[in-house]
């Protein structure tokens, strides 16, 4: 696969294109995001699907546009699709002949299913579940994905999107209960096995949802991807968004450029949750370019990432670890030292899994400053550690490596976070063990440790030698009163 592979997706509302650099065979990073509100859609719907001139301008402007910052990146590959409005259109061969022929792009279409499973591939592969049903939301489809232990079982896409609704309904000011009639007829269609407590909101209707939602509850994360709420406590939300004014959605937190298809887009979101029974629903920050830009690079994987496999740690490492054989060890370290001090201070068997996670990104911000690197290794975490992490999972992984070198961490940093955190027992020792296994390497040894816990003494036995990490580790801030001995 290319290095660099740039993903186009034309669809009803904009057209976006990201741009991703590969760092190994399965890491990889967002290098660019460029997007165009181009509407294609505008006024297809009440004219029999037909696209109409102005619009097809300016998608093949922002087309052409898109080419330009491609070529700028030196890009090897160049896969675009088209979704509902061009799919549906009666003259797309117009449009998609003039992209051809001037600008040299092959513009594939997809249909509703294949959409809605570039959706399902994407969340299997970027999000923390297992179960779930996505929903993504655009201007002329709603396309779903049924997941059953992290697989795309099955498909389904529906004719009601926010820029279809607005034409058919929201413009011409007919009865919201007219609109929520066409509604619920095409849900009628959707299969049964379609129902899950857990629901993935994909698409820029529910990225917005979730942010009014986040700002009204405080979230204490600036971050959409993998963000939760509860269907039961944010419903009445949702439903007095859809039958807002225009004039009072950005009391609501609205955006700008998502007030004239945000209440058609509230108004499906929430007739298909109450379909398929979701209780919670995680937003997506990924979609059908992430879908069609994985599907190219695990075409022979099965379209699935290698089981324990996470591509943020990687590209993290790929980028940024100045000793990824070292990083190991200490990973290494942690998990002894874990594991003799578990049971006495009854720490969860489920923090394992970010407490080696932290020790092995624990220095990466080592490459921006070496005297503050721990601060620039959180922030590093708190924005690029997007994909298969929940928020609480996140913000616990950079917390630990925020207070990686001497102290606990402070109540200042972790006070806006109490809610997303484990309590202070288990927080406090899980720092201690990644700055101790930071402090047993001082010497940048790279053999492992025997670690035992008993009566008040952690005994580490290290085969190498140990002096400068005999006097660091006194500096470092306990928990509790033990003592640690070296042989």
């Amino acid at each position: 696969m290319a290095k660099r592979t740039a993903i186009i997706d034309i669809g009803s509302n904009s057209a976006r294109m990201v741009v991703f650099e590969r760092t190994s065979r399965y890491g990889f990073y967002l290098l660019n995001e460029t997007r165009s509100r181009v509407r294609i859609s505008e006024g297809a719907y009440e004219k029999g699907g037909e696209l109409q001139p102005e619009a097809m301008e300016r998608a093949f402007s922002a087309l052409a546009q898109f080419l330009d910052i491609a070529k700028s990146y030196k890009t090897r590959k160049i896969l675009c699709v088209a979704t509902s409005a061009v799919r549906d259109a009666s003259n797309k061969k117009l449009f998609l002949q003039r992209v051809e022929r001037e600008l040299g792009l092959r513009i594939k279409i997809v249909d509703g299913e294949k959409e809605a499973w570039l959706g399902g591939i994407a969340a299997v592969n970027l999000l923390p579940v297992k179960d779930a049903i996505t929903i993504d939301i655009g201007g002329g489809s709603t396309d779903m994905a049924l997941i059953r232990n992290r697989c795309v079982i099955e498909t389904f896409s529906l004719d009601i999107g926010t820029v279809r609704l607005k034409e058919l309904f929201f413009d011409k000011k007919r009865p919201i209960e007219e609109a929520k009639e066409f509604i619920d007829t095409a849900l009628a269609s959707l299969p049964k096995c379609f129902h899950s407590d857990l629901a993935v909101g994909i698409g820029g209707t529910i990225r917005a949802m979730a942010k009014a939602i986040m700002q009204r509850n405080d979230h204490s994360i600036d971050k959409i991807h993998a963000f939760t709420f509860s269907v039961e406590e944010e419903s009445k939300f949702i439903r007095k968004v859809a039958h807002a004014s225009v004039m009072k959605l950005s009391k609501y937190g609205i955006k700008k450029d998502r007030l004239d298809t945000i209440r058609p887009g509230a108004l499906i979101f929430l007739s298909v949750l109450e379909k398929i029974g979701a209780k919670e629903v995680m937003t997506s920050g990924v979609g059908v370019r992430e879908g069609l830009f994985l599907s190219d690079l695990l075409r022979n994987s099965n379209h699935l990432f290698p089981a324990n496999f996470n591509p943020s740690v990687r590209s993290l490492q790929d980028r940024f670890c100045v000793d990824t054989k070292l990083a190991t060890h200490i990973a290494a370290t942690a998990r002894k030292l874990f594991f003799a001090l578990k049971d006495p201070f009854d720490l969860p068997d489920t923090a394992l899994r970010y407490l080696e996670i932290a020790a092995k990104l624990s220095q990466i911000g080592i490459r921006l400053d070496f005297y503050a690197y721990h601060k620039h290794s959180a922030y590093m975490i708190m924005n690029d550690l997007d994909f298969g992490f929940t928020h609480e999972e996140m913000i616990l992984v950079a917390t630990l490596i925020r207070f990686n070198k001497r102290r606990l961490p402070k109540e200042s940093f972790t006070k806006p976070h109490k809610r997303l955190l484990p309590d202070g027992n288990t927080l406090s020792w899980l720092s201690y063990i990644v700055s101790l296994a930071q402090t047993i390497h001082i010497s940048r040894a790279r053999e492992q440790i025997d670690a035992d816990y008993r009566n008040g003494v952690l005994t580490i036995n290290a085969p190498f030698d140990t002096y400068l990490a005999k006097e660091r580790v006194k500096e470092l801030e306990k928990p509790a009163p033990i003592a640690v001995e070296f042989v």
